[in-house]
C-alpha cells in the first residue's frame, strides 16, 4: 500500500477525532451552509512543500497571467514572481513566496497572483501569512497590497450574484488612509466605470509585520474575520457570499501610489499554509490543531472538497 495513502488515512482519523472534540460532531448552523455528523468532512490543505512549479500546478494552483484590474494599468502579471522555499525560517514544511516589482512605470511593474479552483463557498478559510512593512530591495513608500482572499468572477457590472471576501495589508497606506493598515472587506458587487461599490469593510491600523494566522468564517448570514484568533470584523448577510469562489493570494501596486523614483523596488509576501473546511466555523486554534495533525501524519497536501456539478470555470484574473 503506498505510504502517501497511509499518511492521508492517518490524517483523516486524526482530523475526525479533532472534529468531534472541537465542534462536537454537530452542525454549526442550520441551512444549506451547514454540515452534519453524517456528512464526511471535506477539507482542503496545502503546506506549500514544493520545489517545482509543475508540482504546484498539479495540485490545482494557477498563476495569473491576465492583465487588467486591479493595480497599475498596463502592468504584467506573471508566475515569475512565485518561488518555493522548502527550508525557510519560520515555515516548518516550506513556503511559497510572492515577489512583485516596480520602478514606477507600467512597463517595469510586475504583479503576482495565484489561484485555486472555484469550488469554495461556506465554511472556514485560513492561512498563515508573513506580511512585510518594507521592500526587500530599493526605496520604500509605494502603495502595495498584500492579500489572502476568496472571489468569484463578476458576470457584469453591478451583478448581484457576486462573492468576494478579502484580507488586504497596506504597509504604506492607500485608499485614502495615510498609515499602514489591514483591511477586511466583503463585497456584494461593484463596477469599474464609473467606480461604484457595494461592500462592508473594517480596518486596523499599525504594523503587522511577521507571521499571522488569518481566518475567515463564511455563511449565508454573516462573515467574520480573525487575526491570530482575535475577532477583527463582522459583516452582514447583505455582503455574504452567494456563489462559489476560488482561493487566492496576490501582491500588487495601486495605480496612484508609486513614489517619485525610477529605482527598482521589490516587495514580498510569504505563505506557510492554507486551509479550508467546508461548512464549519473553526477557531484559529482549531485550524492550527488540524494543520498540526496533518503535519504529524506527514501530509503536505490534501483536497476532499468536491468540484461543483458541472465544474465551474476557474479564471485567475481578479
Amino acid at each position: 500500500m503506498p505510504q502517501s495513502f497511509v499518511r492521508i488515512m492517518k490524517a483523516c482519523l486524526l482530523l475526525s477525532s479533532l472534529s468531534c472534540a472541537t465542534v462536537g460532531c454537530n452542525p454549526w448552523s442550520a441551512g444549506a451552509d451547514a454540515t452534519t455528523a453524517d456528512t464526511p468532512e471535506a477539507i482542503f490543505f496545502d503546506d506549500f512543500h514544493y520545489t517545482t512549479f509543475d508540482a504546484f500546478r498539479a495540485n490545482g494552483w494557477r498563476a495569473r497571467t491576465e492583465t487588467g484590474h486591479p493595480g497599475v494599468v498596463g502592468a504584467t502579471w506573471s508566475q515569475d514572481g512565485i518561488s518555493f522555499h522548502p527550508a525557510a525560517a519560520g515555515a516548518r514544511k516550506g513556503m511559497v513566496r510572492l515577489t512583485s516589482v516596480t520602478d514606477g512605470s507600467a512597463a517595469n511593474t510586475r504583479h503576482t497572483q495565484f489561484c485555486h479552483a472555484r469550488k469554495y463557498l461556506y465554511g472556514t478559510y485560513a492561512a498563515r501569512v508573513y506580511f512585510r512593512d518594507a521592500p526587500s530591495q530599493g526605496p520604500d513608500g509605494d502603495e502595495v497590497i498584500q492579500t489572502f482572499y476568496a472571489i468569484s468572477p463578476l458576470e457584469e457590472p453591478m451583478h448581484p450574484d457576486y462573492s468576494e471576501m478579502d484580507f488586504e495589508y497596506l504597509p504604506n497606506g492607500g485608499w485614502g488612509e495615510g498609515e499602514l493598515a489591514l483591511w477586511a472587506t466583503s463585497w456584494e458587487t461593484f463596477q469599474l466605470e464609473p467606480w461604484t461599490k457595494v461592500n462592508e469593510y473594517d480596518t486596523t491600523f499599525g504594523s503587522l509585520e511577521g507571521w499571522h494566522t488569518l481566518t475567515m468564517h463564511a455563511t449565508k448570514h454573516q462573515l467574520r474575520y480573525y487575526i491570530d484568533g482575535r475577532l477583527f470584523a463582522e459583516h452582514s448577510a447583505k455582503v455574504a457570499p452567494e456563489v462559489p469562489m476560488s482561493i487566492n493570494f496576490n501582491l500588487w501596486f495601486t495605480a496612484e501610489g508609486a513614489i517619485d523614483s525610477d529605482a527598482l523596488r521589490s516587495y514580498q509576501e510569504d505563505v506557510d499554509w492554507v486551509f479550508h473546511a467546508v461548512g464549519q466555523q473553526l477557531s484559529s486554534a482549531e485550524v492550527e490543531a488540524r494543520v498540526a495533525a496533518l503535519r504529524a501524519a506527514e501530509v503536505t497536501f490534501t483536497d476532499s472538497v468536491a468540484e461543483m456539478t458541472p465544474p465551474l470555470p476557474s479564471p485567475c484574473g481578479l
